[in-house]
């Protein structure tokens, strides 16, 4: 049993050998230090990078942000700071510290002079997405520079150290720091720059452990006082800095939870025959829950049960609303609730579909017959108004109607807001006016 456990023991050690390709002490040492200093070339490098990268994430283009990090030279003074502190070379730590700020500073001043000067202001999503750093932002800086330490300690470098300077994102963060200053938005500056700091602190922290981990020598004899010191400060800042990506990650995971909770609320408990979701808006941070309907009208009963059912959900105290038909007319995105129409009507009808040309066809079809809603309704809506100056809204659409025996007829309806009631011959004429004009035989009014 010793034996194997020896061989076992062996084995895993010449496999996670980290000494057999490691460069020379002095040859890491000066490899790390080359790239501290921020002067000439490396300036102007930094300042090319940073507006390459503004400019992509102004036009939200993820090539032009990965190849900005990949010229980057931001890694340097961070793992000399992390070499600094494993090897107890405080001048090396202030020069990176030094370097470190004056990249910082430059980096967020040529991206705030960019953002102000450039037309497009609006905020895209590659730069939406550094202005809320989490706990996961934390495990990325740390092993991404383990990653990027040990590759730098060895002989043959490999191309590991371009891959952490995309996965750690060093540089996107101080653009949409500068994109914060040149727009005023303190939110966004504030979570780039913390997005930055968390990356700087922890890439840092990794050299340190691999630096320490190799027994690099130290620079400079420091008494077990000292040393101790310098953990506690190493320690203290880590803790620091991880505190509120704590928060921000709950925040994250809760709001995750409300999304996936309500997606399946919907999906499950509004399964009604005559009556289907054509939009849904779920809004965690305001804890509500907003559910657009078409077709036959929910009665008050069956809210109050939807209601009620939202516990089950883990739901609880979420607002729920329910939108039915003329309500609709405040859907927020119109293009989004005719893609929900179509795709039901697609979704019911595909159990009788039995090829792709069939599902182009039908799809076509149903396209065309929106279409040629849409070039009318608006028109339609308008001389409504004028022949019947009681209604004040209307609304069209085509629907599925189950009829007995287990047809099904695809009807126009019509949805009118009307003060007083159109009744007798003048809704007989509004009917036929209405077949005409819409081009459709079938339809249905409904006045509320």
């Amino acid at each position: 049993m010793n034996q194997v456990w020896k061989e076992l023991k062996d084995f895993l050690s010449r496999l996670l050998d980290l000494h057999s390709d490691r460069a020379s002490y002095n040859e890491i040492i000066e490899n790390i230090e080359k790239g501290v200093e921020f002067r000439g070339t490396n300036l102007w490098i930094l300042i090319f990078a940073i507006l390459v990268a503004s400019v992509g994430l102004n036009m939200n283009s993820t090539a032009v942000v990965i190849g900005a990090m990949l010229i980057s030279p931001l890694m340097g003074p961070i793992m000399g700071i992390g070499l600094g502190v494993g090897i107890y070379d405080f001048p090396l730590i202030k020069k990176s510290f030094r370097s470190l700020v004056s990249a910082m500073v430059i980096s967020i001043l040529a991206s705030a002079i960019y953002f102000a000067l450039t037309p497009i202001s609006d905020a895209q999503s590659e730069l939406l997405s550094r202005t809320t750093p989490a706990i996961w932002d934390v495990f990325i800086a740390f092993f991404g520079g383990l990653a990027g330490i040990v590759a730098v300690t060895r002989k043959d470098k490999g191309n590991a150290i371009p891959g952490v300077a995309i996965a750690t994102a060093l540089m996107p963060p101080l653009c949409t720091a500068g994109y914060g200053i040149a727009t005023l938005n303190w939110h966004y500056f504030l979570g780039a720059f913390y997005l930055f700091f968390i990356n700087s602190v922890f890439i840092s922290v990794a050299s340190m452990l691999i630096i320490r981990f190799m027994r690099i020598p130290s620079k400079k004899w420091v008494d077990m006082a000292q040393q101790r010191k310098m953990k506690a400060y190493v320690a203290i800042v880590a803790v620091v800095t991880i505190i509120p990506s704590l928060y921000l990650g709950y925040d994250i995971v809760k709001r995750s939870f409300f999304r996936r909770n309500a997606i399946q609320f919907i999906t499950e408990e509004f399964t009604h025959p005559d009556t289907r979701v054509i939009e849904q808006d779920i809004e965690p941070n305001e804890n509500r829950i907003e559910v657009f309907l078409f077709g036959s009208e929910l009665p008050e009963s069956e809210i109050y049960r939807l209601n009620s059912e939202l516990k089950d959900y883990n739901l609880d105290g979420a607002d729920l609303i329910i939108r039915q038909n003329k309500q609709n007319l405040n859907v927020p995105s119109v293009e989004a609730m005719r893609a929900g129409i179509i795709e039901e009507l697609y979704r019911k009808n595909e159990d009788v579909i039995k090829n792709k040309d069939e599902k182009i066809a039908l799809l076509e079809n149903e396209l065309s017959n929106y279409h040629a809603l849409d070039l009318v309704q608006d028109d339609v809506a308008k001389e409504l108004t004028i022949q019947y100056p009681e209604i004040e809204g209307s609304a069209f659409g085509k629907t599925r109607v189950h009829l007995k025996k287990g047809k099904v007829d695809t009807v126009t309806m019509v949805y009118l807001d009307t003060r007083q009631a159109i009744r007798g011959k003048r809704l007989k004429t509004l009917q036929d006016w209405l077949e005409v004009r819409l081009k459709s035989k079938d339809i249905r009014i409904v006045q509320e």
